[in-house]
């Protein structure tokens, strides 16, 4: 399989886009219309189909791939109000040298922090910062948050210069969130026009953009219609990836809602031919219940979509565990107290 280093570049402008899917002239009415269409979530058959994935095993054979594979796609993330630049440095030296005692580990797809701390960030990864690097092998991500994460609650001027703050100071992705309060009104065109807007701030002075990722925050939306359209409406603004959760609602990311969400990204895909990323974030901290989102991946959209421009984990703890696991199929045993077995 190749393995892409960078994504594609999405060749259609968002209101060409939503044209051209809408079949017609974009308006506010069109786009609603659009989205009220689309076929309603049967949640009994959703949840079914989550359930059956999550009991599938890998063999054992399989088991130093997986785990590997999910440290390749970990968005490596602090996101408290107590972060220093300190805390930002270990951060990035854990990305660094997951393993200090085997060094074969792979690094994580990316460092997620809050915009202020990107410097710190881009120092302390040093060549190894992709931005620098051109995204070469081993190369690290910086992402951050932004448009007034967690909330968004903060005027679009605000969320703009958030996300022009970041990328000037060297963040490769930007994590936005939606206006829920919005989208939960059905004023659609203003959620779409943020996006929109967002995804232009994070174009660079050479003309390319940092990479986007939508944040829907799915334990707001309270419904997997209002998921499944929330959706459609971040991809046909531009998004380049879907991503759950803040990591600060409760639910955050379940299988359910990913699959959902992986549904989603299959339908544009077939339709559009563009391949959109999808990103669960918050309380995915096993090893065992990261391969089932894997699992649920590649029988959804296929293993195609294992590479970190197209799927990704958000999570602070989920490496710990992995590395434990992997120091178990390594040496035949650990002594930890935390350790989750791999059915």
């Amino acid at each position: 399989m190749t393995i892409e280093t960078t994504p594609p570049v999405r060749t259609l402008a968002p209101a060409a886009r939503a044209v051209e899917v809408l079949g017609g002239d974009f308006t506010e009415a069109s786009l609603r219309r659009y989205l009220n269409g689309i076929p309603g979530v049967d949640a009994v058959g959703l949840e079914q189909r989550a359930a059956g994935l999550g009991t599938r095993s890998i063999k054992t054979t399989s088991k130093a791939w997986a785990l590997d594979k999910i440290i390749e796609l970990i968005d490596l993330t602090t996101l408290e109000g107590a972060d220093t630049p300190g805390k930002v440095r270990s951060l990035v030296a854990k990305a660094l040298t997951p393993d200090p005692s085997d060094l074969t580990a792979p690094r994580p797809a990316a460092v997620c922090v809050y915009g202020d701390m990107v410097p710190y960030a881009v120092e302390a990864l040093g060549a190894s910062h992709a931005g620098r690097s051109g995204g070469a092998p081993g190369s690290v991500n910086v992402a951050a948050v932004a448009t007034a994460f967690p909330s968004g609650r903060a005027s679009l001027a605000v969320k703009l210069a958030d996300t022009a703050d970041a990328v000037a100071a060297g963040a490769d992705e930007i994590d936005m969130v939606i206006d829920r309060g919005a989208f939960l009104s059905g004023r659609y065109g203003l959620v779409f026009d943020e996006i929109v807007a967002v995804k232009e701030a994070c174009r660079r002075p050479d003309g390319s953009y940092a990479h986007l990722k939508v944040i829907l925050e799915t334990g707001e939306l309270n419904t997997y219609d209002n998921v499944r359209r929330a959706s459609w409406l971040s991809i046909l603004a531009g998004g380049d990836f879907i991503k759950t959760s803040t990591g600060k609602v409760s639910p955050a990311a379940t299988l359910p809602v990913t699959l959902l969400m992986l549904e989603v990204v299959r339908d544009w895909h077939k339709l559009t031919g563009e391949e959109i990323g999808v990103k669960p974030a918050g309380g995915i901290r096993s090893s065992k219940d990261a391969i089932k989102y894997l699992v649920t991946v590649a029988e959804t959209v296929g293993e195609h979509w294992l590479q970190p421009h197209l799927f990704r984990f958000g999570a602070s703890s989920l490496l710990n565990d992995v590395l434990l696991q992997r120091q178990k199929l390594t040496t035949g045993h650990y002594s930890g107290a935390d350790y989750v077995t791999i059915d």
